[in-house]
């Protein structure tokens, strides 16, 4: 088994598979030896369980799965670390690895084809470019797992993580909020990673909700809202919702008023229950 915390290992498995880094994919690998058994464990996999991976790299917290999980599928969109990942974590017969964009797969489809049976986790370490479209596809897709642990910038863990309403929060942290409990776990340094980012990360896990905290009629519309309500944070909650959803002031008023709002508040004092009864109203 390769040291795979090791950074001279790690250069030179790479180097023989002649691999080089890729900015564009935000490609930070852990050399923090602590931090994949915790990540792992935390993340509730188990005997008996399945674990989605997103982004495994060069397989380091891939390998913590493994040896906890029942079956570990890891989804690696660069193709050049397929052959990396063969070589790293050959020892382990529970491992799939799948070469595609996680953003394009259909994930149910991909979890009863896999896991029959299973309840399901999902962990990785999300490049900070693609945090939001990851979690939200996650979410959206109303995947039957349990929890989402991922690693991702400090301060997007710390937006997503603000309590509802609090100066922090912003429009991910009121769409994650609907699907999830999310709690902030530990943080990571950046000293962790080869090469090492210019920010730290922290990991977080969000914990599914088996229903919603609040009705709504319509999900898109509440999206909608929580979009539009937060496109122009500075705005009162009137002139971002009228200019965002292109609805005429007076209506918006209207709509405020039935919901109980007040038109003159800014969308991050707004709770979950408050967009729920603008939407509900539209």
């Amino acid at each position: 088994m390769n040291n795979l915390s090791d950074s001279k290992t790690i250069k030179s498995i790479l180097s023989n598979h002649g691999f080089t880094f890729s900015k564009s994919l935000g490609q930070n690998f852990l050399i923090n030896p602590s931090v994949c058994p915790r990540m792992a464990e935390l993340s509730g996999a188990d005997t008996g369980i399945g674990v989605i991976e997103i982004g495994p790299g060069i397989g380091v917290l891939t390998n913590e799965l493994c040896k906890l999980a029942e079956k570990v599928v890891a989804i690696e969109l660069d193709k050049r670390l397929i052959s990396v990942l063969d070589e790293t974590l050959s020892e382990y017969d529970n491992l799939k690895v799948i070469n595609a964009d996680v953003l394009d797969l259909d994930l149910n489809q991909l979890i009863r084809d896999e896991f029959d049976g299973m309840e399901v986790v999902v962990c990785a370490n999300l490049p900070y470019y693609i945090t939001s479209p990851v979690i939200m596809k996650l979410l959206e897709d109303k995947l039957p797992i349990k929890a989402i642990t991922v690693m991702v910038q400090k301060e997007a863990a710390q937006r997503i993580c603000a309590e509802v309403g609090s100066r922090q929060s912003g429009a991910l942290t009121v769409s994650v909020n609907y699907y999830a409990e999310p709690q902030m776990l530990f943080s990571v340094s950046a000293g962790s990673f080869m090469p090492a980012p210019k920010v730290d990360s922290a990991v977080i896990c969000l914990n599914i909700r088996r229903e919603p905290p609040v009705l709504v009629e319509n999900e898109k519309k509440l999206f909608a809202v929580i979009k539009a309500a937060f496109a122009q944070r500075r705005k009162v909650i009137s002139n971002s919702l009228a200019s965002g959803l292109l609805i005429d002031k007076t209506k918006i008023m209207e709509i405020l008023e039935k919901a109980g709002v007040s038109h003159s508040e800014r969308a991050e004092k707004l709770s979950l229950q408050n967009f729920a009864d603008i939407a509900n109203n539209i």
